[in-house]
């Protein structure tokens, strides 16, 4: 199977130039269903799996995600990297509505999610440090200069808050006062999910409003979320478009992002049964 990419995103990204949907599997997991059935397609060369994260009409608010049936189909699809693309509330003046933030941290701030896949027996504790793929970072950085049209800021802290409801001003001035760059509500747990999984994992988050910090700015409202995120989704097919036009090197990692588990597995996999080994078998399938 040729390495695939995956995109976790709104359903919007699907149209993209010169795509060929190849399947729609709906996949059943030791986790669940994921959000939606996933897309196969072709994109030139390279096969990609898009997933809509809140389903396609989207009918499912972030903490009622099943973050763990997504990143588990992703990994039962063949899919070595995820570029999760994001709205975001913006808590910087320089971070307009409209721009482009390739993050490289993140905060959890959500509560009642389940964020691992090793519950027990098998128990593992993987590093978060650096929890973004760099190489990936890399490539969605030179897409998004590629691409033209796009302003996009190198680096960012992400806090990734419970929803559903947006955040009160003293919370936002509270975020702004930690040093923290972007406000959104999906991508905890699963960048720690993507991480147990070995799959590497980066953040396009698109900034759509100031959240409600700003004096001289309307309060985020869905209305002009709605209005931001259609300029955005523009901005992101061309974005994707220039990543896969690119080709080489379109799968390098030197983070270690795919082989998490030789260290983070506490005592390996050895003499556990197979009730054990079942939930997770997708994952840990190269250790055995």
């Amino acid at each position: 199977m040729n390495q695939r990419i995956g995109i976790i995103g709104g359903s919007g990204l699907y149209d993209i130039e010169g795509m060929q949907i190849l399947d729609e599997p709906r996949l059943e997991t030791p986790w669940g269903k994921p959000s939606d059935a996933l897309m196969l397609a072709r994109i030139g060369e390279q096969e990609v799996v898009f997933l809509p994260r809140h389903g396609r009409t989207h009918s499912i608010p972030p903490q009622r995600i099943n973050y763990r049936a997504n990143i588990y189909a992703m990994k039962l699809a063949g899919v070595s990297q995820i570029i999760s693309i994001s709205a975001v509330g913006s808590l910087r003046e320089a971070i307009v509505p409209g721009h482009f933030v390739i993050v490289d941290q993140f905060v959890d701030r959500t509560n009642g999610r389940d964020s691992t896949f090793f519950e027990g027996p098998l128990v593992t504790h993987a590093s978060m440090a650096d929890p973004v793929c760099a190489a990936l970072r890399n490539r969605l950085l030179s897409a998004c200069k590629s691409a033209g049209g796009i302003t996009v800021h190198d680096g960012g802290t992400y806090l990734c808050m419970q929803g559903p409801q947006f955040s009160t001003r003293a919370e936002s001035e509270l975020y702004r006062s930690w040093g923290m760059d972007v406000i959104g509500m999906t991508n905890m747990p699963e960048a720690k999910l993507a991480r147990e999984a070995e799959i590497c994992y980066a953040t396009v988050a698109m900034s759509t409003d100031y959240d409600c910090w700003h004096a001289e700015e309307a309060d985020v409202s869905v209305e002009g979320l709605l209005e931001v995120m259609h300029g955005n989704g523009i901005r992101a097919k061309a974005m994707l478009t220039a990543l896969f036009s690119a080709g080489e090197g379109l799968h390098e990692c030197h983070s270690g992002c795919r082989h998490v588990l030789d260290t983070a597995l506490i005592g390996g996999v050895s003499g556990h049964n197979d009730a054990a080994l079942r939930p997770v078998h997708a994952l840990i399938e190269r250790l055995l």
